[in-house]
């Protein structure tokens, strides 16, 4: 039976093909000295205790027909995402036409969307990453976990800002409003939760208006460096220093030779740490209008973007 009854999860109309009689999967069931029970509607586990988290994944599937797709949270730790937010659920995509209700740990959206090339991962049929990622990010209700979820993606080079537009702008309007924001900061180069609370503090300050955000910059001896945020009128730069980032001691080394490359060529750098952005965000506006003065009273040196 092991085929029929994968993860020892068994659909009851396939029982009752294989002759086993509605009775016997009755007493099995019992509350008190039942050998089985049921998670769902229509699905016997075949052993007692709570199911694993993969025990779901297959049985929302088994319940959801073969036509199904899990998506949002789930198939994004599925892709291998780290920065997914602790989850009971499982969403799973069924055609329009069918007719399944959510329950216990289920969540099932009917859409005439369905993905035609679903992925399949660790034996799970997932639908897309973009979808994935845009159909959990609907879901969230802080911006800061929107933010973490597809920052990760893009960063990891799992999926283009390109596809999350296109995918927002074909699905669902409901619980997009946070999602759109970041996808517009995606689009602005923005690629870590940090990046975008120091964003939404500059955008406030005026007189940072053409601000660029992970440009390249080209100095004097002709290396290329990234700046996370850069005023090109004076040559200002930004640069979020992330303990969470630079906790490997490699990066922490690029990082601080690539601001020291900036600050030879003549270039005003002005380090921000995340604790700052969130405790003392009116110090880190005084610290940037300072340097900001700073950078205009000097001539501006040879430094090109792009």
């Amino acid at each position: 039976m092991s085929d029929a009854a994968p993860q020892r999860l068994i659909l009851v109309r396939t029982l009752l093909a294989l002759g086993v009689p509605s009775s016997t999967i009755a007493f099995r069931c019992r509350k008190v000295g039942g050998l089985w029970w049921r998670p769902l509607a229509g699905l016997i586990a075949l052993t007692r205790g709570v199911l694993t988290v993969y025990q779901r994944l297959v049985a929302a599937l088994l319940v959801c027909g073969d036509a199904a797709q899990v998506t949002g949270l789930a198939a994004c730790r599925l892709y291998g995402l780290e920065r997914v937010p602790d989850h009971d659920e499982v969403h799973v995509l069924i055609p329009h036409d069918q007719r399944r209700r959510s329950e216990s740990f289920l969540l099932v959206e009917r859409t005439s969307r369905l993905p035609p090339h679903p992925i399949v991962r660790d034996g799970i049929r997932c639908a897309p990453l973009a979808r994935a990622l845009v159909d959990a990010a609907r879901r969230l209700l802080r911006i800061d976990e929107v933010r973490a979820l597809l920052c990760e993606a893009v960063q990891r080079r799992m999926v283009t800002v390109a596809a999350l537009r296109a995918e927002l702008e074909a699905g669902s309007c409901r619980g997009a409003a946070l999602v759109r924001q970041v996808v517009v900061e995606l689009e602005d180069g923005v690629r870590s939760a940090a990046e975008g609370w120091l964003r939404d503090l500059v955008l406030a300050m005026p007189e940072f208006a053409d601000i660029r955000w992970n440009v390249a910059v080209r100095l004097p001896n002709g290396t290329r460096v990234i700046a996370d945020g850069f005023v090109d009128g004076v040559a200002l730069a930004i640069e979020l220093n992330s303990f969470a980032y630079h906790a490997d001691l490699e990066k922490f080394d690029a990082t601080m030779r690539r601001q020291a490359e900036m600050i030879a060529a003549g270039i005003v750098v002005v380090p921000v740490t995340p604790r700052e952005l969130r405790e003392d965000p009116a110090a880190v506006r005084r610290k940037l209008r300072a340097a900001l003065e700073q950078a205009r009273l000097r001539p501006r040196p040879a430094v090109v973007v792009g």
